[in-house]
């Protein structure tokens, strides 16, 4: 067997830590105040013994390097970790050399151990087994015998949870919103651990803190506040989470003093990995065009950041909308094919006169292709769009798009309401 043991640098890792350890093996414990791991099962998979301790603390800026230390059972590698965090040398007998205060099924009986001149793990293994039942209990011999591998050892495993939801306390009251970003990154860290370990893309959490009053200036307030942040695609890199936040937090202001902030995900999809692809102009550097839109939507306002929508509408003045950027949805495309459009509208069409039975703009129009019609909006309250599109053209206004609406032939409507009218739409260049 190959155990690991390691102790985080920071108290508010520990969970962290265990989530990524799951990458590496399922038999991932907390005992004694240690992260153990079990990784002899999971060695070929990784390459071996060194490419996957080396994979396993290759965190960068993620997470904090702990103290860590192997050996072949659970308790050998515990406690060459106690005596690496007290820069102590591991003795050249292992497990036999080490001392019975980095034991803990010894630390009752220690005093007595030594003052019989048993200072060792050998020294308590060469004792009578019998003597030492009588004398110590049922405890100290099973662990000893866990110690050197003669008996199987038994933990309580870690599960990965199915969401993520972590709360933190500030280490000082923040009084305004960017102060609480220091923690913020802290708990984005540990979210990209447990989206790694579930291998899953987030596209919305909420960050929430807790207002260290309860009433302010008489009025009562509200025990959190919240700040929710979405993201167009699924991601597990936090750089550009890290950014909208910053921005977002800087136009909130806090009701009062905060103490926690809590991270909770709200929306995650199976992560498909990040797209590759040989073709330069697919890895140019620089930021992706969404993450620069979403960015510059928190920095100045939804409201203020949009993107053209195209819409499932036969009309053309109608087909594209203009919304906010956070939270477009991509709409179905419903341009049909054998439509020539052009590449100028106007924003309102524009009535033509009529010579004889030609619409004229700038001049008599001469139609070059066959009508393309449009026959919608039946159930809207002006009536029916009943529509025939042409590609126009005359010297002075060169190629032009125009459309025949035909008029409804009611016979009780005046003659000139029931004549067809000539509009003009669409300019090319």
């Amino acid at each position: 067997m190959y155990w690991i043991a390691l102790q985080p640098s920071h108290d508010d890792e520990r969970t962290a830590w265990g989530w990524r350890a799951l990458q590496f093996t399922p038999r991932v414990a907390w005992a004694e105040g240690a992260l153990l791991l079990e990784v002899q099962a999971s060695e070929k998979l990784w390459g071996g013994r060194r490419r996957l301790v080396r994979q396993l603390f290759k965190t960068g800026e993620v997470l904090a390097a702990p103290a860590w230390a192997a050996g072949g059972t659970a308790l050998v590698a515990l406690a060459l970790l106690r005596l690496k965090l007290r820069g102590e040398a591991a003795p050249s007998a292992v497990p036999d050399g080490l001392p019975l205060d980095v034991f803990d099924a010894a630390r009752e009986p220690l005093p007595m151990l030594e003052r019989i001149g048993c200072r060792t793990w050998g020294d308590l293994r060469a004792l009578p087994r019998g003597g030492l039942a009588r004398r110590f209990g049922p405890v100290l011999l099973p662990a000893l015998d866990c110690a050197y591998g003669e008996r199987p050892e038994r933990y309580g495993w870690i599960e990965l949870p199915e969401s993520f939801d972590v709360k933190l306390e500030l280490p000082a009251l923040a009084t305004s919103a960017p102060e609480l970003m220091w923690t913020g990154q802290r708990l984005l860290s540990q979210l990209q651990v447990w989206l790694q370990a579930r291998n899953r893309g987030v596209l919305a959490f909420e960050l929430e803190w807790t207002l260290d009053l309860r009433r302010l200036d008489g009025k009562p307030l509200p025990p959190t506040e919240r700040l929710e942040v979405r993201t167009a695609q699924p991601t597990q890199e936090m750089a550009h989470l890290r950014r909208l936040v910053n921005e977002q937090l800087a136009r909130v202001s806090l009701g009062a003093p905060a103490n926690h902030l809590r991270l909770r995900s709200l929306d995650t999809v199976p992560w498909g990995g990040r797209t590759t692809s040989l073709l330069p102009e697919d890895n140019r550097p620089g930021e992706k065009l969404h993450q620069f839109i979403e960015r510059l939507s928190a920095r100045l306002g939804a409201g203020n950041v949009l993107v053209p929508l195209l819409c499932e509408e036969h009309r053309p003045e109608k087909m594209q909308a203009w919304v906010s950027a956070r939270g477009a949805a991509p709409g179905k495309e419903s341009t049909p094919g054998d439509a020539i459009y052009p590449p100028w509208l106007l924003p309102q069409p524009q009535l033509l006169p009529i010579q004889g039975d030609s619409p004229c703009y700038m001049g008599r129009l001469r139609l070059l292709t066959r009508l393309y019609r449009v026959e919608t909006a039946w159930w809207e309250e002006g009536g029916p769009a009943l529509r025939d599109y042409f590609i126009a053209r005359n010297d002075d206004a060169g190629l032009v798009w125009i459309y025949r609406e035909r008029a409804l032939k009611d016979e009780g409507s005046p003659e000139e309401e029931r004549k067809d009218r000539w509009y003009l739409q669409g300019l090319y260049a």
